[in-house]
């Protein structure tokens, strides 16, 4: 079932002609439905020069201690807030191994109760274009348990698109080989993370499928309405520090069950907090069979340290799962 009118962007949706070619090298029609970089020239730069030179600074700047990874979750802020984060993540990567590369975001514009594809076929970075895999779409599709999204809600939402440069860059030596998956993810009740779980593990079990989970830590401050405290950890800053990685902590358990106990009790603003809900069931599935598999945190920033009520921060993480 389309809930959201398959109606094109007020840009044009059509990019490419008859000489242009996409990231797996072939050559596109006119008629080829492209998302646009929409958040490049603000979030991060529509340079692709000066992009490649950002990512590649910060990617120097982290390990490569997890490789290689199956999933990672990485922030979706503006890079200046999250690209050094991101960048832990992002290293684990190996882009030998990978082919296609699923990536989950939240719907921060829509409300959206399942699960929705896109309407294109192309999404545009600064770096190189990125082509989505239409017979895995097709294959989701046919399962009944997806919407279709426009193409101006996909341009509206920036959780997917702030992973497309970072997956661009990491897999650019073998972005012939490439394609993506790009799925936005509802406000899913437990049993619909279960089911997706459940339904992505066959994905999740493939080697040369990288899942990445888009998800920012704890939104806090009044402009968020979310102000928990425990003054007992000193300043602010601390005190969502601890909650952020007492929360990363579980996920690090892999037990989807308690992560929905920790929303439960303390309610962190954790925007992609269903991405990781999917992510965590489609392990409990893999473990049945008894498949071997171990989350690690990399790395923690947070925009700016709170210090008293009128602040507000947004936290950052960066992990991944290695499947052995």
């Amino acid at each position: 079932m389309t809930i959201y009118n398959l109606a094109f962007s007020r840009r044009s949706a059509w990019c490419g002609d008859a000489s242009s070619k996409g990231s797996s090298g072939a050559k596109m029609s006119n008629r080829t439905v492209c998302r646009e970089a929409s958040h490049s020239g603000s979030w991060y730069t529509a340079s692709g020069s000066q992009l490649n030179t950002q990512l590649e600074g910060w990617l120097s700047q982290a390990q490569s201690t997890v490789s290689p990874a199956r999933a990672i979750i990485a922030p979706h802020a503006g890079y200046s807030y999250c690209g050094a984060c991101a960048a832990h993540a992002y290293k684990q990567i190996d882009p030998s191994v990978t082919r296609r590369v699923f990536i989950l975001g939240p719907s921060h514009h829509v409300p959206l109760s399942r699960c929705a594809l896109s309407s294109a076929e192309v999404y545009k970075t600064p770096l190189y274009d990125l082509r989505i895999d239409q017979e895995v779409y097709a294959d989701l599709w046919k399962t009944g348990m997806f919407e279709r999204m426009s193409l101006q809600t996909d341009e509206d939402e920036h959780s997917i698109e702030m992973h497309l440069p970072y997956t661009a860059k990491a897999m650019e030596s073998h972005k012939d080989e490439l394609s993506i998956v790009p799925v936005l993810v509802g406000s899913l009740s437990e049993s619909k993370e279960q089911h997706y779980g459940k339904l992505l593990s066959r994905y999740l079990a493939d080697s040369s499928n990288l899942f990445i989970i888009s998800s920012d830590f704890c939104h806090w401050g009044q402009r968020f309405r979310y102000t928990y405290y425990d003054e007992a950890l000193g300043e602010i800053h601390r005190s969502i520090e601890h909650l952020d990685k007492m929360g990363m902590g579980i996920i690090e358990t892999l037990d989807p069950m308690s992560f929905t106990n920790y929303l439960k009790k303390y309610h962190n603003t954790i925007c992609g907090r269903h991405p990781i809900g999917v992510l965590l069931n489609a392990v409990s599935e893999l473990r049945k069979s008894g498949t071997e598999m171990n989350f690690s945190f990399l790395n923690y920033a947070q925009s700016s340290q709170c210090r008293n009520w009128q602040d507000s921060s947004v936290s950052y993480a960066a992990g991944a799962l290695l499947v052995h």
